[in-house]
C-alpha cells in the first residue's frame, strides 16, 4: 500500500514538474495571473455552473491583471490580451488564425462551418461566402430589411391601439432579425418568404439559448470530455437535431426549386443602380424580375456544389453555422438581435440621444416617402455613432480566442505556440486609457476628430484581421433600418434600469433577466 501511495505521489510530482517546466510553462513564467495550484491550476477559481458568476470573475481578473495574464489547468493554457498593441499583433498574424480549443464544444454540431473550420477548409468556405455580402447583394437585401421593419411597426401599432405597451426588447428583436436572416437563406424567385416561417421563428431562439448555456457550463464546470457529460450531452443532442432538421428543410426546398427551374437562377447578381432596386409594389413584373436576380447565401452554396467546391455536408455545416451564428460572426439573428436590443435600451434611457436620432431619421423619411436605401442610411451619421457607442458598451460577443500555431512576439512578452489567446472585447472597450469615463454613453467618441488619434484595435466589436466578421455590413444595415422605422413611429421610455442589469458569461452577451422598454406611438 505504501509503495502504491509513494508511486502516486511521485507521479503527481513528475506531472507537476512537466507542466511547470515544459516549454509553454517556461516561456510564460513571467506572465502574471491569478493564484494557481499545482497540476489543476486555476480551475477552482472558475468552476461554476452560474454563468453570471463566471462572467463576473473573468471581468475581475481582466481588471486585476491588465494588460495581460494567463490562466491554466493541466495541459490547457490561455493568455488574455487587453492591450490594443498586443491585439494588433495577434489579429494581423497570417499564421495564428486557428480557432481556440474553446470552440471544440460547438464543433460536433457545426463541424467545419465558417466559425469552427481552419486552414484550407476555412479559406475555401470564406471565398465561397464572401460574395453573398457584396455591396450589390446588400442593396437587394434592403428590400427584406424594409419589409421586415414595416412588419415590426405594423405589429407594434396593432398592439398600441389602446395605448403604450411594454415589450421585452430582446424577444422583439429576435423575432424580426430572425425573419430577415431566414429570408437571406431562402427567398424564392417571386420574393415571397419561405414556408414554415412561424415554426422556425419559435424554435431557433430557444435552441440557441439552450445550446450556448450548455457549452459555457461545460467549458468552466468540468474537464470531462463533452460527449461524456451525460446530462449536457442529452440536451445537446436534442438541440442539434432541431437545428439539423430546420437546416435540411431550407436546403431541400431550395434545391427542389433550382431543380424545377433547371438552375437558371444560380447566377451572379447583375449590376444595378440602387435607385432601381426598389420597385413599387404595384409593379409586379418589375418586382418579379428583380427577385429573380437575387443570389442569396444558400444559392451561392448550391451553385458552388455544382462546381464541386463544396459537398452536401458542407452546405449543411454552413447553414447550421449561420442560423446559430455563435461567437464571432454578427450576421446571425442572435448577435444582431442582441445589438438591436441594447440600442433600444440605451436610446430609451437617453432621451436627448433618442430625439437626435429621430430628428435625423424624420428629415430623411419625410422627404423620401419610400423604402430606405443605402445612400439614405449613409446620411444617418448620428445614428451610426450611437450604434457604435452601444456596441462599445455592450458588444454582442464579449470575447473571442485563437489557438497559436507559432510563437507570437508581443510588446513585452513571447507567447508560445500551443496556447489559446483570448481577447476580452467587453473589457477592451472599457479601457480608460482609450475611453475616458468608459461606462458613460457618449456617441461623440466616434466623431472623426476623436477617432483619428485612437488605436483602432481598442474597438473591435466585429473582431479584426483575416477572420473578422464576414457580415458586419449586413448587420449594421439591418440595425439601422429597424431603428429608423421604430423611432420614426414610436417614442421609447425605459422600464428596467440598464445600469443595474447583470450579465451572463454566455457565448453572446445576455442579461440574466429580460429587459423591457415602453413603446409610445407617435400620433
Amino acid at each position: 500500500m505504501f509503495t502504491i501511495l509513494l508511486g502516486f505521489i511521485s507521479f503527481l510530482f513528475l506531472l507537476h514538474y512537466y507542466i511547470k517546466y515544459r516549454r509553454i510553462g517556461r516561456i510564460l513564467q513571467d506572465v502574471p495571473g491569478p493564484k494557481a495550484y499545482p497540476i489543476i491550476g486555476n480551475i477552482l477559481r472558475f468552476q461554476s455552473s452560474n454563468l453570471e458568476k463566471t462572467f463576473g470573475k473573468l471581468l475581475e481578473v481582466d481588471k486585476e491583471y491588465y494588460p495581460i495574464y494567463k490562466i491554466w489547468s493541466f495541459f490547457f493554457t490561455s493568455v488574455t490580451l487587453l492591450d490594443p498593441k498586443d491585439i494588433e499583433k495577434l489579429v494581423k498574424s497570417s499564421k495564428n488564425i486557428e480557432k481556440s480549443t474553446a470552440y471544440n464544444y460547438i464543433k460536433p454540431w457545426l463541424s467545419n462551418g465558417l466559425i469552427t473550420s481552419n486552414g484550407d477548409t476555412w479559406q475555401q468556405r470564406r471565398k465561397i461566402l464572401t460574395p453573398s455580402f457584396h455591396f450589390n447583394i446588400l442593396k437587394h437585401f434592403l428590400i427584406t430589411f424594409n419589409e421586415e421593419a414595416k412588419c415590426l411597426v405594423t405589429s407594434l401599432k396593432e398592439e398600441t391601439k389602446d395605448g403604450p405597451i411594454i415589450k421585452d426588447t430582446l424577444q422583439l428583436a429576435n423575432k424580426h432579425t430572425l425573419n430577415a436572416i431566414c429570408v437571406h437563406f431562402h427567398r424564392n424567385c417571386h420574393g415571397n418568404a419561405f414556408k414554415g416561417k412561424r415554426r422556425v421563428t419559435n424554435e431557433i431562439p430557444r435552441s440557441c439559448s439552450q445550446f450556448q448555456q450548455n457549452c459555457i457550463v461545460q467549458n468552466f464546470e468540468t474537464l470531462v470530455p463533452f460527449k461524456f457529460h451525460i446530462f449536457i450531452f442529452i440536451a445537446w443532442q436534442k438541440t442539434k437535431k432541431t437545428f439539423e432538421n430546420i437546416a435540411r428543410f431550407f436546403i431541400k426546398q431550395r434545391k427542389h426549386f433550382h431543380q424545377q427551374t433547371n438552375g437558371k437562377y444560380l447566377q451572379n447578381l447583375e449590376e444595378m443602380d440602387e435607385n432601381d432596386v426598389f420597385a413599387k409594389e404595384s409593379n409586379n413584373t418589375y418586382k418579379n424580375s428583380m427577385s429573380k436576380k437575387k443570389l442569396a447565401m444558400l444559392d451561392l452554396l448550391i451553385a458552388a456544389s455544382k462546381d464541386n467546391q463544396i459537398n452536401d455536408e458542407g452546405i449543411q455545416e454552413e447553414v447550421d453555422t449561420f442560423m446559430f451564428a455563435v461567437r464571432k460572426y454578427h450576421i446571425g439573428h442572435d448577435t444582431t438581435a442582441t445589438s438591436l436590443n441594447f440600442c433600444l435600451l440605451l436610446f430609451a434611457k437617453h432621451k436627448s440621444v433618442q430625439e437626435g436620432i429621430r430628428n435625423e431619421v424624420n428629415n430623411i423619411m419625410q422627404q423620401n416617402d419610400c423604402n430606405l436605401t443605402i445612400s439614405m442610411l449613409g446620411q444617418f451619421s448620428y445614428m451610426e455613432r450611437c450604434i457604435k457607442e452601444s456596441l462599445r458598451l455592450y458588444p454582442s460577443v464579449p470575447s473571442i480566442s485563437r489557438y497559436l500555431l507559432e510563437d507570437l512576439q508581443l510588446e513585452n512578452h513571447l507567447i508560445p505556440a500551443g496556447v489559446d489567446c483570448r481577447l476580452s472585447i467587453y473589457s477592451i472597450h472599457k479601457d480608460p486609457n482609450y475611453w475616458p469615463n468608459p461606462t458613460i454613453f457618449d456617441p461623440d467618441r466616434f466623431l472623426p476628430e476623436n477617432i483619428k488619434n485612437r488605436n483602432p484595435y481598442s474597438y473591435i466589436p466585429f473582431s479584426a484581421g483575416l477572420r473578422n466578421c464576414i457580415g458586419q455590413k449586413y448587420a449594421l444595415l439591418e440595425i439601422k433600418v429597424m431603428l429608423a422605422y421604430i423611432l420614426h413611429h414610436f417614442r421609447l421610455e425605459p422600464v428596467d434600469e440598464l445600469d443595474d442589469a447583470k450579465f451572463m458569461g454566455d457565448m453572446i452577451l445576455t442579461s440574466t433577466k429580460p429587459l423591457h422598454v415602453k413603446f409610445i406611438p407617435i400620433k
